[in-house]
Protein backbone atom coordinates (compact mmCIF):
# COMPACT_ATOMS: atom_id res chain seq x y z
CA UNK A 1 0.00 0.00 0.00
CA UNK A 2 2.88 2.36 0.85
CA UNK A 3 4.43 1.76 -2.57
CA UNK A 4 1.11 2.48 -4.25
CA UNK A 5 0.72 5.76 -2.37
CA UNK A 6 4.23 6.83 -3.38
CA UNK A 7 3.54 6.17 -7.02
CA UNK A 8 0.14 7.79 -6.87
CA UNK A 9 1.79 10.97 -5.59
CA UNK A 10 4.36 11.00 -8.39
CA UNK A 11 2.45 13.12 -10.88
CA UNK A 12 1.56 15.72 -8.24
CA UNK A 13 5.15 16.05 -7.02
CA UNK A 14 6.46 16.23 -10.56
CA UNK A 15 4.02 18.95 -11.47
CA UNK A 16 5.25 20.95 -8.49
CA UNK A 17 8.80 20.42 -9.66
CA UNK A 18 7.90 21.64 -13.13
CA UNK A 19 6.52 24.91 -11.84
CA UNK A 20 9.56 25.37 -9.61
CA UNK A 21 12.08 24.46 -12.19
CA UNK A 22 14.60 28.91 -15.10
CA UNK A 23 15.41 28.94 -19.04
CA UNK A 24 17.85 27.59 -21.63
CA UNK A 25 18.05 25.90 -25.13
CA UNK A 26 16.27 22.85 -26.55
CA UNK A 27 17.58 19.74 -28.21
CA UNK A 28 16.51 19.28 -31.83
CA UNK A 29 14.34 20.91 -34.46
CA UNK A 30 13.19 20.33 -38.04
CA UNK A 31 13.29 22.92 -40.80
CA UNK A 32 10.00 23.00 -42.70
CA UNK A 33 10.22 26.44 -44.29
CA UNK A 34 9.93 25.13 -47.82
CA UNK A 35 6.81 23.19 -46.92
CA UNK A 36 5.20 26.28 -45.42
CA UNK A 37 5.65 28.20 -48.66
CA UNK A 38 3.53 25.74 -50.62
CA UNK A 39 0.35 27.23 -52.06
CA UNK A 40 -1.33 23.89 -51.71
CA UNK A 41 -0.39 23.82 -48.04
CA UNK A 42 -1.85 27.30 -47.51
CA UNK A 43 -5.17 26.19 -48.98
CA UNK A 44 -5.04 23.09 -46.76
CA UNK A 45 -4.53 25.21 -43.65
CA UNK A 46 -7.37 27.56 -44.53
CA UNK A 47 -9.83 24.71 -44.89
CA UNK A 48 -8.64 22.31 -42.19
CA UNK A 49 -7.74 24.40 -39.12
CA UNK A 50 -11.19 24.15 -37.63
CA UNK A 51 -12.90 22.56 -34.67
CA UNK A 52 -15.92 21.46 -36.65
CA UNK A 53 -16.37 18.70 -39.19
CA UNK A 54 -19.30 17.41 -41.21
CA UNK A 55 -21.31 14.90 -39.24
CA UNK A 56 -20.33 11.36 -40.16
CA UNK A 57 -22.91 9.26 -41.92
CA UNK A 58 -24.03 6.11 -40.17
CA UNK A 59 -21.68 3.23 -40.86
CA UNK A 60 -19.04 5.49 -42.41
CA UNK A 61 -15.50 4.25 -41.81
CA UNK A 62 -12.70 6.43 -40.50
CA UNK A 63 -9.04 5.62 -41.15
CA UNK A 64 -6.44 7.71 -39.36
CA UNK A 65 -2.70 7.63 -39.81
CA UNK A 66 -0.46 8.10 -36.78
CA UNK A 67 3.32 8.33 -36.80
CA UNK A 68 5.90 8.16 -34.01
CA UNK A 69 9.53 7.43 -33.30
CA UNK A 70 10.91 4.99 -30.75
CA UNK A 71 11.80 1.43 -29.89
CA UNK A 72 10.19 -1.83 -31.00
CA UNK A 73 8.63 -2.07 -27.57
CA UNK A 74 6.98 1.34 -28.04
CA UNK A 75 5.68 0.22 -31.42
CA UNK A 76 4.11 -2.90 -29.95
CA UNK A 77 2.50 -1.07 -27.03
CA UNK A 78 1.21 1.69 -29.30
CA UNK A 79 -0.34 -0.79 -31.72
CA UNK A 80 -2.01 -2.58 -28.82
CA UNK A 81 -3.46 0.69 -27.52
CA UNK A 82 -4.68 1.62 -31.01
CA UNK A 83 -6.33 -1.78 -31.36
CA UNK A 84 -8.13 -1.19 -28.08
CA UNK A 85 -9.41 2.15 -29.40
CA UNK A 86 -10.60 0.48 -32.62
CA UNK A 87 -12.51 -2.09 -30.56
CA UNK A 88 -14.21 0.64 -28.55
CA UNK A 89 -14.95 2.76 -31.62
CA UNK A 90 -16.34 0.58 -34.44
CA UNK A 91 -15.59 2.00 -37.88
CA UNK A 92 -12.32 3.64 -36.80
CA UNK A 93 -9.06 2.07 -38.01
CA UNK A 94 -5.44 3.17 -37.79
CA UNK A 95 -2.43 3.05 -40.04
CA UNK A 96 0.41 3.15 -37.51
CA UNK A 97 3.87 4.14 -38.76
CA UNK A 98 7.04 4.27 -36.67
CA UNK A 99 10.73 4.95 -37.27
CA UNK A 100 13.89 5.26 -35.23
CA UNK A 101 14.58 8.72 -33.85
CA UNK A 102 17.37 9.34 -36.36
CA UNK A 103 15.08 8.70 -39.36
CA UNK A 104 11.84 10.12 -38.01
CA UNK A 105 12.48 13.84 -38.43
CA UNK A 106 13.83 13.51 -41.95
CA UNK A 107 10.75 11.52 -42.95
CA UNK A 108 8.46 14.02 -41.24
CA UNK A 109 10.10 16.92 -43.08
CA UNK A 110 9.63 15.10 -46.38
CA UNK A 111 5.95 14.44 -45.71
CA UNK A 112 5.47 18.05 -44.58
CA UNK A 113 7.02 19.31 -47.81
CA UNK A 114 4.61 17.16 -49.81
CA UNK A 115 1.65 17.84 -47.50
CA UNK A 116 1.21 14.15 -46.76
CA UNK A 117 1.73 14.29 -43.01
CA UNK A 118 -0.08 11.76 -40.83
CA UNK A 119 -3.27 12.80 -39.07
CA UNK A 120 -1.67 12.41 -35.63
CA UNK A 121 2.01 13.23 -35.30
CA UNK A 122 4.25 12.46 -32.36
CA UNK A 123 6.04 15.73 -31.69
CA UNK A 124 8.98 16.96 -29.62
CA UNK A 125 9.16 20.32 -27.84
CA UNK A 126 12.21 21.35 -29.85
CA UNK A 127 10.29 21.09 -33.12
CA UNK A 128 6.87 22.50 -32.29
CA UNK A 129 7.50 26.19 -32.80
CA UNK A 130 8.95 25.83 -36.26
CA UNK A 131 6.17 23.53 -37.44
CA UNK A 132 3.67 26.04 -36.05
CA UNK A 133 5.46 29.02 -37.61
CA UNK A 134 5.30 27.21 -40.94
CA UNK A 135 1.59 26.45 -40.55
CA UNK A 136 1.87 22.66 -40.35
CA UNK A 137 -0.03 21.96 -37.11
CA UNK A 138 -3.68 22.44 -36.11
CA UNK A 139 -4.57 24.66 -33.15
CA UNK A 140 -6.11 22.24 -30.66
CA UNK A 141 -7.48 24.88 -28.27
CA UNK A 142 -10.94 24.87 -29.94
CA UNK A 143 -11.14 21.12 -29.29
CA UNK A 144 -10.25 21.70 -25.64
CA UNK A 145 -12.83 24.48 -25.37
CA UNK A 146 -15.52 22.25 -26.92
CA UNK A 147 -14.68 19.31 -24.66
CA UNK A 148 -13.39 16.99 -27.38
CA UNK A 149 -10.04 17.01 -25.56
CA UNK A 150 -10.41 16.99 -21.77
CA UNK A 151 -7.44 18.44 -19.87
CA UNK A 152 -9.14 19.12 -16.54
CA UNK A 153 -6.90 16.61 -14.73
CA UNK A 154 -3.68 17.90 -16.34
CA UNK A 155 -1.58 20.42 -14.44
CA UNK A 156 -1.73 23.92 -15.98
CA UNK A 157 2.06 24.08 -16.30
CA UNK A 158 2.07 20.84 -18.29
CA UNK A 159 -0.67 22.19 -20.57
CA UNK A 160 1.49 25.25 -21.28
CA UNK A 161 4.23 23.06 -22.76
CA UNK A 162 2.26 22.68 -25.99
CA UNK A 163 1.29 26.34 -26.40
CA UNK A 164 2.75 28.67 -28.98
CA UNK A 165 1.36 32.19 -28.77
CA UNK A 166 -2.37 31.99 -28.15
CA UNK A 167 -2.76 28.50 -29.61
CA UNK A 168 -2.36 24.97 -28.28
CA UNK A 169 -0.59 23.00 -30.98
CA UNK A 170 0.42 19.90 -29.05
CA UNK A 171 -0.78 17.94 -26.05
CA UNK A 172 1.91 16.63 -23.72
CA UNK A 173 1.56 12.88 -23.21
CA UNK A 174 4.30 12.29 -20.62
CA UNK A 175 6.97 13.97 -18.50
CA UNK A 176 10.63 12.96 -18.18
CA UNK A 177 14.21 14.14 -17.65
CA UNK A 178 17.72 13.47 -18.99
CA UNK A 179 18.97 10.21 -17.51
CA UNK A 180 22.26 8.35 -17.67
CA UNK A 181 21.39 4.66 -17.95
CA UNK A 182 24.21 2.32 -17.00
CA UNK A 183 25.25 -1.31 -16.57
CA UNK A 184 24.85 -1.54 -12.81
CA UNK A 185 25.76 -5.20 -12.76
CA UNK A 186 29.12 -4.57 -14.43
CA UNK A 187 30.02 -1.67 -12.15
CA UNK A 188 28.98 -3.46 -8.96
CA UNK A 189 31.04 -6.52 -9.88
CA UNK A 190 34.08 -4.28 -10.31
CA UNK A 191 33.60 -2.21 -7.17
CA UNK A 192 32.73 1.01 -9.03
CA UNK A 193 30.09 3.20 -7.39
CA UNK A 194 27.87 5.75 -9.10
CA UNK A 195 26.49 8.76 -7.29
CA UNK A 196 23.75 11.07 -8.49
CA UNK A 197 24.73 14.52 -9.77
CA UNK A 198 28.30 13.54 -10.60
CA UNK A 199 30.70 16.31 -11.56
CA UNK A 200 32.33 16.08 -14.98
CA UNK A 201 35.67 15.04 -13.50
CA UNK A 202 33.99 12.31 -11.43
CA UNK A 203 32.31 10.99 -14.55
CA UNK A 204 35.53 11.02 -16.59
CA UNK A 205 37.35 9.17 -13.81
CA UNK A 206 34.67 6.45 -13.90
CA UNK A 207 35.06 6.21 -17.68
CA UNK A 208 38.77 5.58 -17.16
CA UNK A 209 38.21 3.08 -14.34
CA UNK A 210 35.62 1.07 -16.25
CA UNK A 211 37.85 0.84 -19.32
CA UNK A 212 40.92 -0.12 -17.28
CA UNK A 213 39.12 -2.79 -15.25
CA UNK A 214 36.72 -4.23 -17.83
CA UNK A 215 37.62 -3.05 -21.34
CA UNK A 216 34.14 -1.52 -21.75
CA UNK A 217 34.00 1.87 -23.46
CA UNK A 218 31.86 5.00 -23.01
CA UNK A 219 29.31 6.39 -25.48
CA UNK A 220 28.98 10.19 -25.25
CA UNK A 221 25.65 10.33 -27.12
CA UNK A 222 27.52 10.19 -30.42
CA UNK A 223 25.42 11.73 -33.23
CA UNK A 224 22.23 11.06 -31.27
CA UNK A 225 20.64 14.47 -30.81
CA UNK A 226 22.26 17.49 -29.21
CA UNK A 227 20.62 17.35 -25.79
CA UNK A 228 24.01 16.41 -24.30
CA UNK A 229 25.62 19.53 -25.80
CA UNK A 230 22.75 21.68 -24.53
CA UNK A 231 23.01 20.09 -21.07
CA UNK A 232 26.76 20.76 -21.01
CA UNK A 233 26.30 24.40 -22.02
CA UNK A 234 23.54 24.90 -19.44
CA UNK A 235 26.10 24.09 -16.72
CA UNK A 236 28.21 26.98 -18.03
CA UNK A 237 25.30 29.39 -18.06
CA UNK A 238 25.32 29.45 -21.87
CA UNK A 239 22.86 28.46 -24.58
CA UNK A 240 23.57 26.98 -27.97
CA UNK A 241 21.26 29.48 -29.65
CA UNK A 242 21.31 33.25 -29.29
CA UNK A 243 19.33 35.86 -31.21
CA UNK A 244 19.96 34.76 -34.79
CA UNK A 245 23.39 33.43 -33.91
CA UNK A 246 25.22 30.69 -31.98
CA UNK A 247 24.99 31.75 -28.35
CA UNK A 248 27.77 29.61 -26.91
CA UNK A 249 31.36 30.77 -26.57
CA UNK A 250 34.24 29.25 -28.50
CA UNK A 251 35.88 28.35 -25.18
CA UNK A 252 32.98 26.20 -23.98
CA UNK A 253 32.36 24.61 -27.37
CA UNK A 254 36.03 23.68 -27.52
CA UNK A 255 35.78 22.11 -24.07
CA UNK A 256 32.78 20.09 -25.23
CA UNK A 257 34.48 18.73 -28.36
CA UNK A 258 37.61 18.06 -26.31
CA UNK A 259 35.66 15.43 -24.33
CA UNK A 260 35.55 13.35 -27.52
CA UNK A 261 39.25 13.91 -28.25
CA UNK A 262 40.15 13.03 -24.67
CA UNK A 263 38.15 9.81 -24.88
CA UNK A 264 39.84 8.77 -28.11
CA UNK A 265 43.32 9.69 -26.85
CA UNK A 266 42.85 7.88 -23.54
CA UNK A 267 41.11 4.90 -25.12
CA UNK A 268 37.83 4.90 -23.20
CA UNK A 269 35.54 6.42 -25.87
CA UNK A 270 33.71 3.96 -28.10
CA UNK A 271 34.98 4.09 -31.67
CA UNK A 272 32.48 5.75 -34.06
CA UNK A 273 32.93 2.87 -36.51
CA UNK A 274 30.79 0.80 -34.12
CA UNK A 275 27.76 2.79 -35.31
CA UNK A 276 28.33 2.22 -39.02
CA UNK A 277 25.75 -0.56 -39.22
CA UNK A 278 23.47 0.38 -36.34
CA UNK A 279 20.41 2.60 -36.04
CA UNK A 280 21.67 5.31 -33.71
CA UNK A 281 19.15 6.06 -30.98
CA UNK A 282 17.43 2.68 -31.23
CA UNK A 283 17.53 1.18 -27.69
CA UNK A 284 17.79 -2.40 -28.97
CA UNK A 285 21.02 -1.51 -30.80
CA UNK A 286 22.47 0.72 -28.10
CA UNK A 287 26.07 -0.31 -27.16
CA UNK A 288 24.95 -0.42 -23.52
CA UNK A 289 22.95 -3.58 -24.22
CA UNK A 290 24.14 -4.73 -27.65
CA UNK A 291 27.58 -5.84 -28.78
CA UNK A 292 29.88 -8.81 -29.23
CA UNK A 293 32.62 -7.85 -26.76
CA UNK A 294 33.59 -4.98 -24.41
CA UNK A 295 35.51 -3.14 -27.14
CA UNK A 296 32.27 -2.33 -28.99
CA UNK A 297 30.05 -1.92 -25.95
CA UNK A 298 29.48 0.97 -23.55
CA UNK A 299 28.91 0.92 -19.80
CA UNK A 300 26.44 3.82 -20.10
CA UNK A 301 24.00 5.57 -22.44
CA UNK A 302 22.78 9.18 -22.50
CA UNK A 303 19.00 8.86 -22.76
CA UNK A 304 15.86 10.24 -21.13
CA UNK A 305 14.07 8.68 -18.19
CA UNK A 306 11.16 7.37 -20.26
CA UNK A 307 13.64 5.14 -22.15
CA UNK A 308 14.42 3.20 -18.97
CA UNK A 309 11.85 0.50 -19.60
CA UNK A 310 12.80 -0.07 -23.26
CA UNK A 311 16.51 -0.28 -22.45
CA UNK A 312 15.82 -2.60 -19.51
CA UNK A 313 13.80 -4.90 -21.76
CA UNK A 314 16.53 -4.83 -24.40
CA UNK A 315 19.25 -5.71 -21.90
CA UNK A 316 20.59 -9.29 -21.91
CA UNK A 317 19.58 -11.60 -19.08
CA UNK A 318 21.46 -10.86 -15.89
CA UNK A 319 22.19 -7.19 -16.66
CA UNK A 320 20.61 -4.71 -14.24
CA UNK A 321 20.17 -1.21 -15.63
CA UNK A 322 20.82 1.67 -13.24
CA UNK A 323 19.69 5.27 -13.62
CA UNK A 324 21.39 8.52 -12.60
CA UNK A 325 21.91 12.08 -13.79
CA UNK A 326 24.09 13.23 -16.65
CA UNK A 327 27.40 14.65 -15.35
CA UNK A 328 27.57 18.39 -14.72
CA UNK A 329 29.58 20.84 -12.65
CA UNK A 330 26.33 22.62 -11.80
CA UNK A 331 23.46 20.17 -11.42
CA UNK A 332 20.81 22.80 -10.76
CA UNK A 333 21.63 24.71 -13.94
CA UNK A 334 21.82 21.57 -16.08
CA UNK A 335 19.02 19.34 -14.81
CA UNK A 336 15.46 19.88 -15.98
CA UNK A 337 12.09 18.24 -16.23
CA UNK A 338 10.52 18.26 -19.68
CA UNK A 339 7.59 16.99 -21.64
CA UNK A 340 8.84 13.67 -22.96
CA UNK A 341 6.85 14.12 -26.16
CA UNK A 342 3.55 15.34 -27.54
CA UNK A 343 0.80 14.43 -29.95
CA UNK A 344 -0.19 17.01 -32.56
CA UNK A 345 -2.69 17.03 -35.41
CA UNK A 346 -1.35 17.99 -38.83
CA UNK A 347 -3.06 20.41 -41.19
CA UNK A 348 -3.00 17.62 -43.76
CA UNK A 349 -5.60 15.69 -41.78
CA UNK A 350 -9.02 15.59 -43.40
CA UNK A 351 -10.53 14.54 -40.06
CA UNK A 352 -8.89 16.70 -37.36
CA UNK A 353 -11.70 16.20 -34.86
CA UNK A 354 -11.37 12.41 -35.05
CA UNK A 355 -7.62 12.87 -34.57
CA UNK A 356 -8.29 15.09 -31.56
CA UNK A 357 -10.51 12.38 -30.07
CA UNK A 358 -7.56 9.96 -30.16
CA UNK A 359 -5.42 12.47 -28.24
CA UNK A 360 -8.15 12.76 -25.63
CA UNK A 361 -8.30 8.98 -25.36
CA UNK A 362 -4.52 8.77 -24.94
CA UNK A 363 -4.68 11.39 -22.20
CA UNK A 364 -7.67 10.16 -20.21
CA UNK A 365 -8.25 6.45 -20.81
CA UNK A 366 -7.10 4.37 -17.88
CA UNK A 367 -7.35 1.16 -19.92
CA UNK A 368 -5.20 2.66 -22.67
CA UNK A 369 -2.55 3.71 -20.16
CA UNK A 370 -2.62 0.33 -18.44
CA UNK A 371 -1.19 -0.90 -21.74
CA UNK A 372 1.33 1.92 -22.13
CA UNK A 373 2.33 2.13 -18.43
CA UNK A 374 4.31 5.33 -18.77
CA UNK A 375 6.48 4.16 -21.67
CA UNK A 376 6.37 7.71 -23.08
CA UNK A 377 6.81 9.27 -19.64
CA UNK A 378 4.68 9.49 -16.51
CA UNK A 379 1.05 10.14 -17.62
CA UNK A 380 0.03 13.80 -17.40
CA UNK A 381 -3.48 13.13 -16.08
CA UNK A 382 -3.35 12.85 -12.30
CA UNK A 383 -6.36 10.49 -12.38
CA UNK A 384 -4.67 8.17 -14.88
CA UNK A 385 -1.31 8.30 -13.06
CA UNK A 386 -3.03 7.26 -9.84
CA UNK A 387 -5.05 4.50 -11.50
CA UNK A 388 -2.07 2.76 -13.14
CA UNK A 389 0.39 3.16 -10.24
CA UNK A 390 0.00 -0.37 -8.91
CA UNK A 391 0.51 -1.84 -12.40
CA UNK A 392 3.83 -0.13 -13.09
CA UNK A 393 6.93 -2.25 -13.59
CA UNK A 394 9.95 -2.14 -11.33
CA UNK A 395 11.87 -0.06 -13.87
CA UNK A 396 8.97 2.42 -14.14
CA UNK A 397 8.94 2.74 -10.37
CA UNK A 398 12.68 3.53 -10.48
CA UNK A 399 11.92 6.30 -12.95
CA UNK A 400 9.24 7.80 -10.70
CA UNK A 401 11.68 7.75 -7.77
CA UNK A 402 14.41 9.27 -9.95
CA UNK A 403 12.17 12.09 -11.18
CA UNK A 404 10.81 12.95 -7.74
CA UNK A 405 13.79 12.46 -5.48
CA UNK A 406 16.83 13.12 -7.68
CA UNK A 407 15.91 15.58 -10.44
CA UNK A 408 13.08 17.64 -8.98
CA UNK A 409 15.07 18.93 -5.96
CA UNK A 410 17.92 20.12 -8.23
CA UNK A 411 16.71 21.46 -11.56
CA UNK A 412 15.85 24.59 -13.54
CA UNK A 413 13.33 25.43 -16.25
CA UNK A 414 13.34 23.37 -19.44
CA UNK A 415 14.84 25.05 -22.50
CA UNK A 416 12.64 26.95 -24.96
CA UNK A 417 12.03 25.59 -28.43
CA UNK A 418 14.97 25.88 -30.84
CA UNK A 419 14.88 28.46 -33.65
CA UNK A 420 14.36 28.06 -37.36
CA UNK A 421 17.43 26.36 -38.86
CA UNK A 422 18.35 24.44 -35.71
CA UNK A 423 18.31 21.07 -37.47
CA UNK A 424 20.95 22.23 -39.92
CA UNK A 425 23.04 23.48 -37.01
CA UNK A 426 22.71 20.09 -35.33
CA UNK A 427 23.98 18.44 -38.50
CA UNK A 428 27.11 20.58 -38.17
CA UNK A 429 27.50 19.42 -34.57
CA UNK A 430 27.31 15.79 -35.70
CA UNK A 431 29.91 16.34 -38.41
CA UNK A 432 32.26 18.03 -35.96
CA UNK A 433 31.88 15.21 -33.43
CA UNK A 434 32.70 12.71 -36.14
CA UNK A 435 35.73 14.65 -37.40
CA UNK A 436 37.12 15.03 -33.88
CA UNK A 437 36.67 11.30 -33.20
CA UNK A 438 38.45 10.40 -36.44
CA UNK A 439 41.16 12.95 -35.58
CA UNK A 440 40.52 14.95 -38.74
CA UNK A 441 40.09 18.23 -36.85
CA UNK A 442 41.03 19.68 -33.45
CA UNK A 443 38.38 20.54 -30.85
CA UNK A 444 39.25 24.23 -31.23
CA UNK A 445 38.80 24.07 -35.00
CA UNK A 446 35.51 22.18 -34.54
CA UNK A 447 34.25 24.93 -32.23
CA UNK A 448 35.27 27.61 -34.74
CA UNK A 449 33.55 25.75 -37.56
CA UNK A 450 30.33 25.38 -35.56
CA UNK A 451 30.34 29.07 -34.68
CA UNK A 452 30.89 30.13 -38.29
CA UNK A 453 28.58 27.67 -40.05
CA UNK A 454 25.94 27.78 -37.35
CA UNK A 455 25.68 31.55 -37.35
CA UNK A 456 25.43 31.63 -41.16
CA UNK A 457 22.61 29.08 -41.05
CA UNK A 458 20.66 30.93 -38.38
CA UNK A 459 21.09 34.32 -40.03
CA UNK A 460 19.87 32.92 -43.33
CA UNK A 461 16.60 31.95 -41.62
CA UNK A 462 15.91 35.43 -40.29
CA UNK A 463 12.86 37.02 -41.90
Amino acid sequence: MKKRVMLMAAAVIMAAGLTGCSGSPAKEQQDTTQAAQSTTGQESRETKETATEPEKKSGEKTELTITWWGSQQRAELTQEALSLYEGENPGVTFDGQFLSGADYWNKLATSAAGHTMADVVQMDKAYIKQYVDNGMLVDLQPYVDSGVINLKNVDKTVQEFGKIGDGLYAVCIGVNSPALLYNKTLLTENGIEIRDNMTMEEFLEICRQVNEKTGYKTNLQYNNGTSWLDFFLRSKGEYLFGDGTIGASKENLTEYFNLYKMGIDEGWLINPSVFAERSIGQPEQEPLVYGSDPSNMSWCAFYFSNNMNAVTNAAPEGMEIGITTWPSDDAVKSNYLKPSMFFSVSVDSSQPEEAAKLIDYWTNSVECNKILLGERGVPVSSVVAEAIASDMSESDQKVVDYINNVVTPKCSMVSPASPNGATEVYDVVYKMEEKVCYEEITPEAAAEELLNQGTKILQSKQS
